[in-house]
């Protein structure tokens, strides 16, 4: 019998300085501006629309049609995107919901970070060839998608964590943000890929 010894992966490769990426896909969203935009995919109450409102993520042609085989199957996605919109970050942010305290920034979902990444959990309402119609968009139109994945709740769904700070605020989970200013949709999309 063969014996193989064990391999050190780890130390095979250096640790990498940057990390490149490259988009996927793009946001089409009814939302143009980050004020009237949902800041969570299910906090929808309050912002344009007062309602999840409906947009597609198109695929670029490089992505082949095998690559979402049996998608259409799963009822919601997480989106990767990136927020390339924000330029800057601070390591404290004033959260949308409870007191207006200074929290750091990895405690929060803000979207100015060290990394702009942007991570939704949105219902998948249909996949049409290169197009995932989906609802309940927290993105602005032209956000770059960096990977779309299938939400499995054995996996991703913990309803008895503790949810740190937010707990303590006393506060809805899905009860309205602190108002900003109106507007940020547009009326109804004409959403590509869409009938």
């Amino acid at each position: 019998m063969r014996t193989v010894g064990p391999k050190d992966y780890v130390e095979s490769i250096p640790f990498p300085e940057t990390v490149s990426l490259r988009p996927i896909g793009v946001v089409h969203s009814p939302y143009r501006e980050r004020h009237g935009t949902p800041r969570q995919a299910t906090v929808t109450r309050g912002v344009a629309g007062d309602g999840a409102l409906e947009g597609s993520i198109e695929l670029f042609a490089d992505i082949p049609a095998v690559a979402l085989g049996g998608l259409e199957t799963f009822g919601h996605i997480w989106v990767i995107s990136w927020l390339h919109l924000n330029t800057s970050w601070n390591p404290t942010v004033i959260p949308p919901r409870g007191p207006k305290v200074r929290r750091g920034v990895l405690a929060t979902r803000a979207p100015h970070r060290p990394n702009p990444i942007g991570l939704s959990a949105l219902k998948l309402v249909r996949v049409d060839g290169r197009f995932l119609h989906v609802l309940g968009l927290d993105l602005l139109d032209g956000t770059p998608v960096l990977d779309v994945k299938p939400y499995v709740p054995y996996a991703d769904a913990f309803p008895d964590t503790p949810s740190g700070w937010l707990d303590a605020i006393g506060q809805e989970y899905d009860a309205p943000d602190r108002p900003t200013r109106t507007g940020g949709a547009v009326s109804p999309p004409d959403v590509p890929g869409s009938d």
